[in-house]
């Protein structure tokens, strides 16, 4: 197993010691900076920081005893200092990217540490992807710690994945060096009902004193909800609704409030705080999902820190939302998430409180990025081949895969519909009278047809449905191996032959993004490992990515950030409507339902 674990306060502890007595020099000293702690939520000017062994020695008004020659000085000219940001919850295949990548792409953004959950990855590979993950996070020049995959499958009956987790698997992660806790307990209905296989993974997680992740996306707040806290979950990112935020924190939870490509819960919630004056310190900021065009264009937490501001937070309840919240939620406050002694050394310069400008990012006591560009490598695992052939799908799909065949005579029928909702998680759950055409039912206005492909197995197996919201037009597909969580493919169009198409391509390069309109191939993005990441630089990545959203929009599409919505519509642990290699899943009943309900 790959390593490149940062000592331990131990291990440093008698340097530290040494330089805050005046004893030794540090090893660098940022001087006559505007000191924001967020322990006490102060801002006190003209401080110094010193530094030694990628920790904090000392904060205060006169570092220079403890300046010598050898001492390296970062001038921050009254700037503030703040603590290097946290996500709190966050998938890096969601940026398309490995871990390396991801952390290029947010470093400079003054994100230095994250807590990530690759059941993306687990869906595909299972518990050796969780440990390449996990290994290639070890070797980056920030904090990437990893929370163990719970659920894979995520509904348990109602899909099926490339590989299961189980409770031997989560008891053997747990010792793995780099491992914060149990990743996102999606199976809320399992812990609500004892499942005994997911009590059984919670307790390994609590037996090894590590953090249980929380995704609990029922709008019902009574005894389901109860039953789920008592299981064990200690935060929840599927808040959308200040209740949301408040029925958790009252209940002992942690409110992690997202904002990611397509997630905007944080304005909605927030409230809770800023007008009903809850605690603050039990509420968290996280992104779950960004890709690497927001990556690229529009930051990482800085983007989030900002947005909480603009949404009336105060920004020192922001920055802590974005830091010791995090690090003490998952027991590191003696670890990270403020600049005070002993803690790792990241911390960010700043010009602007409200702004947020990331002006110069020191991780580990290293200057790591600056204006904008990194200044460190960022090492790559060498993937093995197994993990970049992952698509397969028995034989070459045709358009005759992707018809749906009507009742014997009808001319119309009531079909049951997955609703997109733009900006959110959860769809809806719409019905709709479609018409048939040779026997066969079709799209009708805004409604398109969606394929989940197996592409595990290579069963050749595909389920058909209906989809609105997405606005296409004209003779498209669009394809993604992308697909939360069991990741087959989705596939939605307009026109089946593109379908067939865009599926088929995606087979030919082992996975990614594809749209097709009118025979033509509009954008690829090539995502070789597991069908999920590339390992090529985030601002490449970035680039096709926005040709793929261009493309969507050349095909009719207005939604914001459509992909991310494309690539949950397999999620069948978010209500209301998902489709699944089994069938349709009605997600508020954990249940197949009939694509077609009835006809006139």
């Amino acid at each position: 197993m790959t390593q490149n674990l940062f000592p331990s306060w131990p291990d440093v502890a008698p340097h530290l010691i040494e330089v805050a007595a005046g004893r030794r020099p540090a090893e660098t000293v940022i001087r006559g900076g505007t000191w924001v702690n967020v322990h006490t939520r102060e801002i006190l000017p003209n401080h110094d920081i010193a530094i030694h062994s990628g920790r904090i020695a000392f904060v205060g008004p006169d570092a220079s005893y403890c300046t010598g020659p050898e001492t390296a000085v970062i001038e921050a000219k009254g700037r503030y200092m703040i603590p290097g940001l946290c996500d709190a919850h966050m998938h890096i295949e969601s940026g398309m990217l490995t871990p390396a990548e991801f952390a290029r792409a947010v470093i400079p953004h003054g994100t230095t540490t994250m807590f990530t959950d690759p059941h993306e990855i687990a869906n595909v590979l299972g518990l050796e992807g969780v440990r390449l993950m996990h290994d290639e996070a070890l070797m980056q020049p920030v904090n990437i710690y990893t929370q163990m995959p719970s659920c894979a499958p995520s509904a348990p009956g109602l899909e099926t994945t490339g590989y299961e987790i189980s409770p031997e698997d989560v008891a053997e992660a747990m010792s793995w060096p780099g491992i914060i806790g149990l990743g996102e307990m999606m199976n809320f209905p399992g812990v609500a009902n004892g499942d005994p296989k997911m009590l059984a993974e919670i307790a390994a997680a609590q037996r090894a004193h590590k953090t249980v992740g929380g995704h609990y996306a029922s709008p019902d707040l009574g005894p389901e909800f109860a039953a789920y806290v008592a299981g064990g979950p200690a935060d929840d990112h599927e808040g959308t609704c200040e209740a949301d935020a408040i029925a958790r924190t009252r209940q002992g939870m942690r409110s992690m409030m997202r904002l990611g490509s397509a997630w905007y819960d944080i304005e909605s919630q927030i409230t809770a705080v800023t007008e009903k004056g809850l605690d603050s310190r039990n509420f968290i900021l996280c992104t779950d999902d960004c890709h690497s065009g927001t990556l690229v264009n529009d930051g990482h937490m800085n983007r989030v820190v900002r947005h909480a501001i603009a949404c009336g937070c105060d920004p020192l309840v922001a920055l802590q939302m974005a830091t010791i919240n995090t690090a003490t939620h998952f027991g590191l406050e003696r670890e990270l998430g403020s600049l005070t002694p002993g803690r790792r050394a990241d911390v960010i310069l700043t010009s602007d409180l409200t702004d947020l400008p990331i002006e110069l990012v020191v991780a580990r006591g290293k200057i790591v990025a600056e204006s904008g560009s990194i200044k460190v490598d960022c090492p790559h695992l060498a993937w093995p081949d197994h993990a970049r052939g992952t698509v397969h799908l028995g034989h070459a799909l045709s358009q005759s895969d992707f018809e749906i065949a009507a009742p014997t005579g009808a001319n119309t029928v009531t079909a049951n519909v997955i609703g997109v909702v733009e900006n959110q998680a959860p769809t809806k759950a719409l019905k709709a009278e479609l018409p048939v055409q040779d026997g066969l039912v079709e799209g009708h206005g805004d409604i398109c047809q969606i394929a989940l492909v197996e592409r595990h197995r290579g069963t050749g197996g595909v389920t058909n449905a209906f989809v609105s919201g997405f606005g296409y037009s004209g003779p498209m597909a669009m394809a993604s191996t992308v697909a939360h969580d069991s990741h087959h493919m989705i596939v939605v169009g307009t026109d089946r032959a593109q379908m067939a198409l865009a599926a088929n391509r995606l087979a030919e390069v082992g996975g990614g993004v594809t749209i097709f309109r009118d025979g033509q191939e509009l954008a690829l993005v090539e995502l070789p490992i597991a069908g999920l990441m590339s390992d090529q630089p985030a601002t490449e990545v970035a680039a096709k990515a926005q040709k793929m959203v261009e493309a969507m929009v050349a095909c009719g599409c207005t939604l914001n950030n459509a992909y991310m919505q494309h690539s949950l519509l397999a999620l069948v642990v978010i209500p209301e409507l998902r489709i699944s290699d089994l069938g349709l899943v009605d997600v508020t009943q954990f249940k197949k339902i009939p694509v077609i309900e009835s006809t006139p």
